[in-house]
C-alpha cells in the first residue's frame, strides 16, 4: 500500500484489551467461515471426479462439478437453517406480511426538538424522511417493507416477519440521525482562544460555544464519547494529554456520572465555517482493516477538497511535541479520534471496533443520508400483525401453486416422453437455485410472488421447447440422435440468448430506476432468468450428452399434435388491425368511466381506524364479512396484538378510501349494530369545574383558568383529548383559533394513553361555554365506537413513485431497441418488439377495467370475474406480461432472420413461413403457461385472483400480439425503410 493510501486510513483509538477480545471471537468465526467455504467449493468438484469416473466419462468431469456446485450453492441456505439454527426447510424463505404477518410501528416527528432546530414540519419534508426511513430499512427494495406518511407528523412501518431481534435493528436504523461529522479535537497549543471561550459560561450555550452574545456560528462544542457495552471508545488516556477536555456538570453545576459512578469527560471539538459532514459522502461501505471490520467512504470534490484542508493543516510535525487528533462524530457523540498522520482527500476508513450489526446499520443509515427532523427513539404504537391474508385464503393459494407446479411437470412428461424428463429435471433443478438465490439475498416472497416464480418456472418451459422442437426438425431431416441433440441446442441457442438478454435488459433497467415494490420484481426476474438459462443451456445439454452417450436415451420421440403448414397470418393483418383497435379504445374508454375508482388503496391512500371488541373477539374474516356490505372490498384489514404488563389484547386496524372519520365510524357502527361481537365503547365522567388561577397574567393580572379531571373507561393520549375539545369549539361554537385555548396532561401517570386526563380552558373561554365543550365531548365520545387510533395514511405508491416506474418502463423500451438494433442490424426491430408490449400492456389494463365493470353483470359467475383493482401485485403482473411478450415475440423474429437470410428485403411470404415454423413452439408454451395461470385463477383464493386474471389476459394478447402485431409492424417498417432507399 503507498504512502497516500496509508494516509487515507482514519485508525481509531481502541483499546488493546478490546481489540484482543474481538480478535479471538473473529479468529474462531473466520475459521469457521473459512471451512465452509472450503467444503462448498471443494466437495462438489470431488463428487464431479468420482461421478465421471464412475460413469467413465472423465472428459465431463468438469461439468458435472459445476452443476454439483450450482445445487449445493442453491440448497446451502436451506441446509444451514436446519442444522445451524434448528429450523425447518422452508425457514430459509422469508414470508411476506401477507402470509407470515409481522411488525407495525408508527413514529412520531420529535416536534420539541425540530422546533428548536427552527425546522417547519410540512408534507414535503414529511415525504423526504419516508424516502429516507425506505432507504435506511429497504436498501435493495426486495424485503417488502412497507414506510408510508400517517398523519402530518408520523411514519408507519410494517416489517414482514420481523422477529424482536431484527425488529430493535430496523428501531436503531430508523430512528438513528445518521449525522456524520468530521472535526479537529481541540488542543490547548492551537487553540487557545476557543478553550477561553469555553471556560466563560456567557460564551456556552446548548453546549456549543460562541463568541458573546452573539450566537450565529458557534466556534467549538462540548462532546462526549460513544459507548460500547458501558464502556467509552474514546478517553482522555487514548489521545494526546494537550487535547483540551472537562468533567460533564448538569444545570446546577454538579458533577455528571455514568453508570459505574465515573465522571463523564466531554472533549472540546472546533468547529469550522465549513463543517464537513455527511452531505459530502458519494459513497459508503463495509470494508476491512488490520483492526477488524470498518467503514469505508468517498467524498465527492467539495469533500475532497475540504478534508484535505483540514487533514493538511493539523497533519503531523516532526518535533512539534503534540499530535492533532480527529474527531469522528455520529450523532453528536464521538466514535474515534485517529491521528491525522498525513493529507486525506476523498477516500477514508472509519475505524471504531464496530460489530457486524453495527456496520450494517451504519452503512444503510449513512448511505441513506441524515434525517431532516429527528423522530421519537420510541415508536407512539407498536403492534404485532397477523397474516393479512386468512389461513383459507393462504391454503387456497398454496393448494393452487403446488397444483400448478405438477401440472407443468406433467404436461412436458406427457408430451415430450423422454426428453420430457431431462425438461422436468432441469426445472426442479431450477427452483432450487432460484429459491437458494433468493434466500441468500434475504428477498422476501408474497402470495402473488410465489406464483410469479410459478409462472416463471412455466415460462422457463419455453426454452426447453424451442430445443426440442429444432431436435424435432433435425430428426424430419433424418439427422442421428447425436447431431440432432448438437443442432438443437446450436441453433436454439441465439434465440434463446436474446429473448432472455432483453429481458435482462428491462430487469436491470426496473431495479436502477424502478420503486422499492419494481425493485423486488426485478431481483426475482433477474435471478429466475439467469438460473433458467444456466439450467436449461448447461445442466440441460449436460444430461443429454451423458444419456445419448450411455445409449439411455435411444430415440428422441415426442408428441405432434401441431403442425401448421401455409396458413396466411399476414393476409389477416387489417382484420387484426381492427380488432385491436375496438379492444384498446373500448378499453381505456373504460379505464376512464371508472377514473380512481379502478386504484386500490396502494394508490390513493384514505383513513385508517384501530377498534377493538368487549369480550368475545371475532375471526379477522368474520370482521372482514362485517365490514364489507359497508364499505366494499376495497379495504384492508390487518389485525393487531398489543402486549403489554404481560397482557395480550387483539385489535383490528381498518384502512379504507373514505376520507371522512364521520362516515368511516357510523359504517363501522352499523356493520356490527345486529352481531353478537360488541364493539368497545368509550364512557367519559367529569369532575367538578375549578377555577384556578391563570400562569401568565401579562395582559390580565385577575385571569382564571377552568380546569376539571376527566375519567375515561378506556385510555387515551392527553393531547388527542384537548384537540377534540378545541374541535368542538371550531366546528359547533365557531371559534376562529381554538388552538392552545384548551391543553390536557396526565393526572399521575407518565404513559402516552392515561384515564384520568386533566383538561384546563384558558380564560378565553367563558365557563358557560366550558360546559358546552364538556357535554359536547361526552356525547361525541360515547355515541360511536371507541377507536384506539384515528389517522389518515399515505398511499403506498406516491406520485414520484408512479413517475419512477413510468420512465423504468421508458428506459427498458429504449434499452430493447437498442439491443435488436445491435443483433438484427436494424432499429425496426426493436421498434416493432416495443409495439407489440405497448399494445398488450393497454389492452390487458383495459380487459382489467372492463372485467370489473362486467362484476356487476351475471357474467362475474360464469367467468369468475370481480371488482378488480390496480394494485402492486397486478403491477408485477403487468411486468410479467412485458417479459412474456418480450420473449415470444423476439422467438419469431429470430426464425425471421434465418429464413430471411442475407436478402435485403422482407417479404410477407418470409413471415408466414416464419409464424408457421414457430407457431407450435408458440402455441405449447402458451399452454404450458396457461395451465399454470388458469389453476392459480379457479382456485388460488383472493390473494392471487386478480394477479392470475391479468397473467391469463396477458398470455393470450401477448400470444396474439407476436403474430398479428409485431411481425405486421416488422414488415411496415421494413418496406417503408426501402421505399425511401429505392426513392432516393
Amino acid at each position: 500500500m503507498n504512502p497516500l493510501m496509508m494516509n487515507a486510513l482514519i485508525l481509531a483509538q481502541d483499546s488493546i484489551a478490546a481489540a484482543d477480545d474481538v480478535a479471538e471471537v473473529s479468529s474462531a468465526a473466520g475459521w469457521g467461515i473459512f471451512l465452509l467455504v472450503i467444503a462448498i467449493m471443494v466437495l462438489p468438484f470431488v463428487l464431479g471426479g468420482v461421478i465421471a469416473n464412475a460413469l467413465k466419462m472423465k472428459d465431463l468431469s468438469t461439468r458435472i462439478s459445476l452443476v454439483l456446485l450450482a445445487l449445493t450453492l442453491g440448497a446451502t441456505p436451506f441446509v444451514l437453517t436446519q442444522f445451524r439454527d434448528g429450523g425447518q426447510l422452508k425457514d430459509a424463505i422469508r414470508l411476506g406480511i401477507d402470509l407470515a404477518g409481522g411488525t407495525n410501528m408508527v413514529f412520531e416527528v420529535d416536534k420539541d426538538e425540530a422546533k428548536r432546530e427552527g425546522k417547519e414540519i410540512t408534507p414535503v419534508l414529511m415525504d423526504k424522511m419516508v424516502e429516507k426511513v425506505k432507504l435506511r430499512v429497504n436498501p435493495t427494495g426486495t424485503e417488502e417493507v412497507t414506510v408510508r406518511r400517517v398523519g402530518a407528523d408520523r411514519i408507519e412501518v410494517i416489517v414482514p416477519g420481523a422477529d424482536a431481534e431484527r425488529v430493535a435493528k430496523v428501531k436503531r436504523q430508523i430512528v438513528s440521525l445518521g449525522n456524520l461529522e468530521f472535526a479537529i479535537l481541540g488542543n490547548s497549543i492551537l487553540h487557545r482562544d476557543e478553550i477561553a471561550l469555553a471556560s466563560d459560561p456567557v460564551n456556552v450555550h446548548d453546549n456549543y460555544i460562541f463568541r458573546g452574545t452573539d450566537r450565529t456560528e458557534p466556534v467549538a462544542m462540548w462532546r462526549r464519547s460513544a459507548i460500547k457495552e458501558g464502556t467509552p471508545k474514546v478517553t482522555r488516556g487514548r489521545v494526546d494529554s494537550n487535547v483540551h477536555t472537562r468533567n460533564a456538570v448538569d444545570e446546577n453545576g454538579d458533577p455528571l456520572l455514568d453508570d459505574q459512578g465515573t465522571p463523564i469527560t466531554e472533549f472540546l471539538v472546533i468547529i469550522r465555517k465549513q463543517r464537513i459532514t455527511g452531505r459530502y459522502l458519494i459513497g459508503v461501505r463495509e470494508t476491512i482493516t488490520d483492526r477488524g471490520l470498518a467503514v469505508g467512504f468517498t467524498f465527492n470534490e467539495r469533500g475532497g477538497y475540504l478534508f484535505g484542508q483540514v487533514t493538511g493543516e493539523y497533519q503531523h510535525r516532526d518535533g512539534a511535541g503534540y499530535e492533532n487528533h480527529l474527531a469522528v462524530l455520529l450523532d453528536g457523540t464521538i466514535h474515534s479520534a485517529p491521528t491525522v498522520n498525513g493529507v486525506i482527500t476523498t477516500t477514508g476508513v472509519i475505524e471504531g471496533n464496530f460489530t457486524q450489526e453495527e456496520i450494517d446499520t451504519l452503512v444503510g443509515v449513512l448511505s441513506a443520508g441524515a434525517l431532516d427532523v429527528p423522530l421519537a427513539e420510541e415508536p407512539v404504537s407498536e403492534f404485532t400483525v397477523s397474516a393479512l391474508l386468512g389461513e383459507e385464503v393462504q391454503r387456497k393459494g398454496f393448494s393452487a401453486i403446488i397444483i400448478a407446479l405438477v401440472a407443468v411437470f406433467v404436461f412436458t412428461l406427457v408430451y415430450y416422453l423422454k426428453t420430457g424428463f431431462v425438461a422436468c429435471l432441469c426445472l426442479a433443478i431450477n427452483i432450487v437455485l432460484v429459491l437458494g438465490a433468493m434466500s441468500l439475498i434475504d428477498a422476501t416472497f408474497t402470495l402473488p410472488g410465489l406464483a410469479g416464480l410459478v409462472l416463471t418456472i412455466g415460462m422457463a418451459v419455453d426454452a426447453n421447447v424451442l430445443i426440442f422442437e429444432r431436435m424435432r426438425e433435425e430428426q424430419t431431416r433424418g439427422s442421428s440422435i447425436r447431431m440432432s441433440i448438437k443442432n438443437g441446442f446450436e441453433k436454439a441457442f441465439s434465440t434463446i440468448v436474446d429473448a432472455n438478454i432483453t429481458t435482462l435488459l428491462t430487469a436491470i433497467v426496473l431495479y436502477y430506476i424502478g420503486t422499492d415494490q419494481i425493485k423486488g420484481f426485478a431481483v426475482t426476474l433477474f435471478i429466475g432468468i439467469l438460473t433458467s438459462m444456466f439450467c436449461t443451456l448447461y445442466i440441460g445439454r449436460l444430461v443429454f450428452d451423458v444419456l445419448e452417450s450411455k445409449r439411455w436415451l435411444t430415440d428422441l420421440k415426442m408428441m405432434s399434435l401441431i403442425d401448421p403448414q401455409g396458413i396466411d397470418f399476414l393476409g389477416k393483418k387489417k382484420l387484426a388491425a381492427v380488432i385491436s383497435l375496438v379492444f384498446i379504445v373500448g378499453g381505456l374508454a373504460a379505464v376512464g368511466m371508472r377514473g380512481n375508482e379502478i386504484l386500490d388503496i396502494d394508490f390513493r391512500g384514505g383513513s385508517m381506524v384501530t377498534f377493538r371488541f368487549d369480550g368475545e373477539t371475532p375471526t379477522t374474516d368474520e370482521v372482514r364479512a362485517a365490514l364489507e356490505p359497508e364499505f366494499g372490498e376495497d379495504i384492508t384489514l390487518e389485525q393487531l396484538t398489543q402486549n403489554k404488563d404481560n397482557k395480550s389484547t387483539k385489535l383490528y386496524r381498518l384502512r379504507s378510501v373514505e376520507s371522512s372519520m364521520t362516515k368511516v365510524s357510523s359504517k363501522i357502527k352499523t356493520a356490527f349494530q345486529e352481531s353478537t361481537y360488541q364493539l368497545v365503547q368509550q364512557h367519559v365522567t367529569f369532575g367538578d369545574v375549578k377555577s384556578i388561577e391563570a400562569e401568565d397574567q401579562d395582559a390580565e393580572a385577575t385571569a382564571t383558568e377552568n380546569q376539571v379531571n376527566v375519567t375515561l373507561s378506556e385510555a387515551m393520549a392527553p393531547v388527542s383529548l384537548a384537540e377534540g375539545a378545541a374541535d368542538f369549539l371550531e366546528k359547533e361554537m365557531n371559534y376562529t383559533e381554538p388552538e392552545g385555548l384548551i391543553t390536557g396532561v396526565a393526572v399521575d401517570s407518565n404513559d402516552s394513553k392515561v384515564n384520568e386526563i386533566s383538561l384546563t380552558f384558558a380564560s378565553a373561554i367563558p365557563a358557560a361555554d366550558v360546559d358546552r365543550v364538556l357535554t359536547g365531548l361526552k356525547t361525541a365520545l360515547e355515541k360511536d365506537p371507541h377507536f384506539e387510533e384515528v389517522n389518515t395514511f399515505d398511499k403506498s405508491v406516491t406520485g414520484d413513485a408512479k413517475l419512477a416506474a413510468l420512465t423504468a418502463m421508458a428506459f427498458s423500451l429504449l434499452a430493447i431497441i437498442g439491443y435488436l438494433w445491435v443483433r438484427f442490424q436494424r432499429a425496426t426491430f426493436g421498434l416493432a418488439a416495443c409495439a407489440a408490449l405497448i399494445h398488450d400492456v393497454l389492452v390487458v389494463l383495459g380487459l382489467v377495467a372492463i372485467g370489473a365493470m362486467l362484476s356487476g353483470t351475471p357474467l362475474k359467475a360464469i367467468f369468475m370475474l370481480e371488482d378488480f383493482k390496480i394494485n402492486l401485485p397486478i403491477i408485477a403482473a403487468f411486468m410479467t406480461i412485458v417479459g412474456y411478450s418480450l420473449n415470444d415475440t423476439i422467438v419469431v423474429f429470430d426464425r425471421i432472420r434465418e429464413v430471411r437470410g442475407r436478402n435485403p428485403a422482407l417479404t410477407e411470404s418470409m413471415v408466414n413461413t416464419s409464424l408457421n415454423q414457430t407457431l407450435s413452439r408458440t402455441i405449447l408454451t402458451s399452454i404450458t403457461t396457461l395451465i399454470v395461470v388458469l389453476i392459480l385463477y379457479v382456485i388460488g383464493g383472493e390473494g392471487i385472483h386478480g394477479f392470475a386474471y391479468c397473467l391469463i389476459l396477458g398470455i393470450l394478447v401477448g400470444t396474439y400480439s407476436s403474430i398479428f402485431v409485431a411481425s405486421p409492424v416488422l414488415v411496415w417498417l421494413m418496406n417503408r425503410e426501402q421505399k425511401k432507399v429505392a426513392s432516393t
